[in-house]
């Protein structure tokens, strides 16, 4: 990593509030009117500049500062004023929080482009770029098409909030992220504004945020088909909707990857581009794992550079899709850096990729996996941490249905790029239930490393936007698109497909959980086989950013627990799995703020028992000011179980300031389950 300190432009930056057009009770702040907590980073210049945008809740005074300093600075010294702002309702920004990319959002991030556009140091050209919540952020707001956002770079986000977010997977309740994103959002909401940035009004912006608080749990649950409350937001129901140019960016790591193989698919070919490299839910020059990382910064400045400034460069010129693909490695937790290459396809679908189908063989099998099967899936989003990939499978392919394709010893690897497709046919004994396919690469020593995987609710077949029961004794046919890849299948190495009827605590088990039986005969899986090409030369400049920050990590005296711990009672026949996410421990910021967050999540459930699933979250954030005498803390606890007909969440939240209970508030519901 190659740390900037000498740019072509001195630099400076402001804290700013960005007052918002017109105002309502939702939204208004103490003063009446709503203010946005903007910091503004600007090249030293008379003339003005484009205006660079990054919106999102995460607080841009604490949680994002590290990472912000590392981008901010940067583009401000390549002649960008460079904007990051937090939603209403978080950080230090006025008003009420609401729901994820809702409508009022939304308006706020177009009006934020407009008064970017309209200040005196802006030429006028705005882009917006973020990642995550952020990259959401960018790709929603294009498609509303203010005028002056010319141009944006999305990372790790989608374009389907149903079928490719933290919600829901092939029409189930994504467990794993549904719980834990939704306590997460709990804590995050009940933060309190920081008295060095707003003064003494902070308690009174705290105590209405906390008031208006509603766990996203509750909205999110309502709403287990992909009805119009997922369709807002989502892009792909109108990509022509998009005016500004798209940089998209994925990793093969993250949950959203299959993003950029629709934007390069849908969008015209003079206004996007797509990277997916092997990283996980990252920015692509921060090193974290698994690597390599890249020089991103300077991949989008030219990017900007074109789209906003009219630069005459070749940034347009690059093919469609540049892709990494993994060579074969061995299962591992972690990564720092993976073998493999880059290659380029000059569209998408490409020409350079066929699909070719295996058939498979053998008689009828039953498939009736233990309810925990599912629990070396690795986490839903890998953040570059020790235990957040998959490891070796073998013990996950022993609790389902294997078939196994060997790639000749004396043949061609088998190279594939894109999304692989499987075709069952299934026979189920119950109305309602779940298919997981998982496609490994097995090594000759029989270790089992996990390349892609689906699922499908059986409810789903026919469309997320309905409920159809399975017939019960019919056989049917049921297809299900696995997340795109980019993986090598060396000669002596065995292609395997393995298939299970649970998968915890990704899917959220149905009911009955009978199982299926699968016929081989009249099942298939199609791989997308990508053809070598000579033509691949993707240079990238090593990775280089600004200044760090300078946040503190204190050494502590506990001994760390484990980031993923599986728990079995052997007598009980319970299973549980302990995950502390890490999103940062205790800091200290240069301004003096200490900032500790601990959080656990918990998952069990019984081997034969899918009524017994059960998620929890306990959350704690201190934020503690000594020289202001200021010091608050927030507790959360999070959990959701279920019976055969509803989902049963309960959620409380403690706030305390200096010791003294503040605010204390407890959620009861049950939600009837419909689909997931």
């Amino acid at each position: 990593m190659r740390i900037r300190t000498e740019f072509p432009y001195e630099t400076t930056h402001e804290d700013v509030r960005i007052p918002l057009p017109g105002g309502t009770s939702q939204a208004e702040g103490p003063g009446g009117g709503t203010r946005l907590y903007a910091r503004i980073w600007r090249p030293v210049t008379e003339e003005p500049v484009p205006a660079l945008l990054e919106y999102l809740p995460y607080r841009l005074t604490d949680w994002t500062a590290p990472r912000d300093r590392q981008r901010h600075p940067w583009y401000a010294g390549h002649g960008y004023a460079s904007v990051r702002v937090d939603v209403r309702g978080h950080g230090n920004s006025e008003g009420l929080p609401g729901d994820e990319y809702d409508a009022v959002e939304l308006a706020d991030g177009v009006a934020v482009v407009h008064w970017l556009a309209e200040q005196p140091w802006c030429t006028g050209k705005v882009g917006m770029f973020g990642i995550s919540w952020g990259g959401f952020n960018a790709l929603q707001i294009a498609a509303l098409a203010p005028e002056p956002l010319k141009a944006i770079v999305t990372v790790c986000s989608t374009d389907d909030r149903y079928d490719n977010d933290v919600h829901y997977m092939g029409g189930s309740v994504l467990a794993v992220d549904m719980h834990a994103w939704a306590a997460t959002m709990l804590a995050f909401a009940c933060r309190p504004p920081d008295p060095l940035h707003v003064g003494e009004e902070w308690r009174e912006l705290w105590l209405r945020r906390l008031e208006a608080v509603d766990p996203l749990i509750h909205t999110w649950l309502a709403h287990q088909t992909r009805d119009d409350y997922w369709k807002h937001g989502s892009v792909c129901e109108d990509y022509g909707a998009i005016r500004a140019a798209v940089l998209a960016v994925g990793g093969w790591h993250d949950p959203y990857r299959d993003t950029v193989l629709r934007l390069v698919e849908h969008l015209p070919q003079d206004r996007v581009r797509g990277i997916i490299g092997p990283w996980s839910h990252q920015y692509p020059d921060r090193g974290l794992p698994p690597g390599p990382a890249i020089g991103f910064l300077q991949e989008t400045l030219r990017w900007w550079d074109h789209h906003l400034k009219d630069a005459d460069n070749d940034v347009m010129a690059e093919p469609l899709l540049r892709s990494w693909i993994s060579a074969s490695h061995p299962p591992a937790t972690v990564y720092e850096e993976l073998p493999g290459r880059w290659v380029t396809d000059p569209s998408w679908p490409s020409p350079n990729v066929t699909p070719v189908t295996y058939a498979f063989q053998g008689e009828p099998v039953v498939v009736h996996s233990p309810q925990q099967t599912g629990l070396d899936a690795g986490r839903f989003f890998p953040f570059g941490n020790d235990s957040d990939l998959p490891p070796d499978q073998r013990e996950e392919d022993a609790l389902g249905a294997c078939f196994d394709f060997v790639v000749p010893e004396d043949g061609e690897p088998i190279e594939i790029l894109g999304r692989p497709r499987v075709s069952l046919t299934l026979t189920t004994p119950a109305p309602t239930g779940q298919v997981i396919a998982r496609l490994c690469d097995v090594a000759p020593d029989g270790s089992s490393t996990l390349v892609t995987r689906g699922a499908m609710n059986f409810s789903s077949r026919y469309g997320r936007d309905r409920v159809v029961e399975a017939q019960v004794g019919e056989s049917a046919s049921f297809v299900l698109d696995l997340n795109g890849i980019g993986h090598t299948f060396p000669p002596g190495h065995r292609v395997r497909l393995a298939v299970s009827s649970a998968y915890w605590p990704w899917i959220w088990p149905q009911p009955d959980a009978a199982g299926f039986t699968l016929s081989p005969t009249t099942s298939s899986l199609t791989l997308p086989v990508r053809r070598r090409t000579t033509t691949d030369a993707v240079e990238w400049q090593p990775p280089e950013q600004s200044e760090p920050l300078g946040v503190v990590t204190p050494a502590t005296l506990e001994e760390p627990r484990p980031e993923r711990l599986v728990v079995r009672d052997v007598a009980k026949g319970e299973w549980r799995l302990e995950v502390d996410p890490r999103y940062g421990g205790t800091r200290v910021y240069p301004d003096g703020l200490e900032f500790t967050e601990d959080a656990l999540e918990t998952y069990t459930i019984a081997e034969n028992d899918p009524l017994s699933a059960r998620t929890h979250s306990t959350w704690t954030i201190r934020l503690h000011r000594p020289d202001l005498s200021w010091d608050v803390t927030i507790d959360s606890r999070s959990e959701i179980t279920c019976d055969a007909d509803a989902f049963l969440t309960s959620n409380e939240v403690v706030c305390k300031e200096g010791g003294e209970v503040l605010f204390h508030r407890t959620w009861e519901k049950s939600i009837p389950r419909t689909a997931g």
